[in-house]
């Protein structure tokens, strides 16, 4: 088990002997359930990304790297890819439709980049144990979740792939048991391929999934250069260029690194109980209990959603005529549109059709989204209030996002997220045996059989 933080030293250094010296042993029964839960989450999610728009294009990008190699991908049978080509195309497939587990505080999507790199490794250079691999993503999360917490200011950079590449590389280090020293030198080569730009969220653009892909991605190599012996700057971390002092405004890190030893972050990870950006998810429930009051499509007036700074910021863009997929993901007044018809959000509700519907975007046209307090990171308190064509104002308020570990999904609705995300890829009769595989994951001695769907 990790000790004590040791202050003095450099932050790298403190993910990294934290990561190395976690054990299975060592990790709380709530921690195991909660990493084996968001695993098959993950997967799943990643298995319904395979359909998704623009996943062909981003595979035929890989594949242009180079075909054949050890690593499968998530829904696509036998074919085979390089480590880092794998890794790339399973982390796209996986947060590209906004359906992947999150860390609220951290505003921070960990586990796109972090099972996608241990998932290639697995293959690669395995066998691992089921054991080593749950124990190696809980550290990855760790470090990445960490990485976004210590921020006081509100998002400048897109963070789950610019800390999702150095809780990666901690989950690799972890995973191949690196010494010290060239996991050191693997987070300094992850502090030259951090990237990720709020830009193509402002815009709606599936470049935001393509930078999950590139930090997977960015993970293998990082950890490849240092095992061949290329050195890293060694505090990328906290160092006068290091990755806080470049990518973040006020940090406060040294609560972080003091809770490294006794907080598991995976237990703080969050559902997705939409396909949607998280922020919106807080107004769509609050819609549904308004329609549970009598409020629909054909006597709304007006829907006003008041929420936190960040809701505004990052889901309170107008509904527009053309627009994509992406930018749809991202737009509360549209999604809430949805939901006044259908009743729901589905992965099918992204057709070009739907997109084009004048219907739904006149009906989105009388939602507005209003921005209410000062917590950059705060996804809740959100009141929804609607008023009907006759007058009536009906009312409701989220304090607990569904899906969060408030208010978490039941064990059916788990599974039943589940099963729609691989019916929706054609492989909803591979479930039983996924979701057998997951559950007693810390029993295999090579895990990656497991994982391969």
């Amino acid at each position: 088990m990790s000790g004590p933080a040791d202050l003095s030293a450099g932050a790298a250094d403190q993910f990294v002997d934290h990561a190395l010296g976690l054990n299975w042993a060592d990790i709380p029964q709530a921690a195991r359930d909660a990493a084996k839960t968001f695993l098959h989450d993950t997967l799943c999610v990643g298995v319904a990304g395979s359909v998704a728009p623009n996943a062909a294009a981003i595979l035929s990008v890989a594949q242009s790297w180079g075909q054949g190699g050890p690593c499968s991908v998530l829904g696509r049978g036998d074919l085979r890819l390089p480590a880092a080509s794998a890794a790339y195309v399973n982390a796209f497939q996986i947060h590209c439709q906004e359906f992947d587990c999150v860390h609220e505080p951290a505003v921070l999507h960990p586990l796109a980049t972090i099972v996608s790199a241990l998932r290639a490794e697995a293959e690669r250079s395995g066998p691992y144990t089921g054991q080593d691999f749950l124990t190696a993503m809980i550290a990855g999360v760790d470090v990445a979740v960490g990485l976004g917490l210590a921020p006081t200011e509100p998002l400048r950079f897109f963070r789950p792939a610019t800390a999702g590449v150095f809780g990666s590389v901690a989950a690799l280090a972890r995973l191949r048991r690196l010494d010290r020293a060239v996991a050191l030198d693997a987070f300094g080569h992850a502090l030259g391929q951090a990237s990720g730009t709020m830009q193509a969220h402002v815009e709606g653009k599936p470049a935001l999934p393509v930078q999950v892909a590139n930090a997977a991605r960015a993970a293998i190599v990082a950890v490849d250069l240092a095992v061949a012996g290329v050195k890293g700057p060694q505090r990328s971390i906290d160092g006068p260029f290091g990755y806080l002092t470049l990518f973040e405004g006020g940090v406060e890190l040294e609560p972080v690194l003091r809770d490294l030893p006794t907080i598991r972050r995976i237990t703080e990870v969050s559902w997705k109980p939409f396909p949607t950006g998280r922020a919106a998810h807080g107004g769509l429930v609050a819609l549904q209990a308004l329609m549970a009051e009598g409020l629909s499509a054909a006597n709304l007036q007006s829907l006003e959603f008041t929420a936190p700074p960040l809701i505004k910021r990052l889901v309170g863009r107008p509904a527009r005529p053309g627009m994509d997929v992406a930018y749809a993901r991202l737009c509360l007044p549209w999604l809430a549109a949805v939901v006044l018809t259908s009743g729901e959000i589905r992965l099918g509700d992204f057709t070009p059709e739907r997109l084009a519907d004048p219907a739904l975007q006149a009906l989105a046209e009388r939602v507005r989204v209003l921005e209410e307090g000062t917590n950059p990171a705060a996804f809740t308190p959100l009141r929804a209030a609607a008023v009907t064509h006759d007058g009536v104002k009906i009312t409701a308020e989220v304090i607990d996002m569904l899906g969060s570990p408030a208010c978490p999904l039941s064990p059916d609705q788990h599974m039943q997220k589940a099963r729609r995300c691989l019916a929706h890829a054609g492989l909803e009769a591979s479930h039983e045996q996924l979701a057998a595989a997951i559950a007693g994951l810390d029993t295999l001695d090579d895990v990656a059989p497991g994982l391969r769907i």
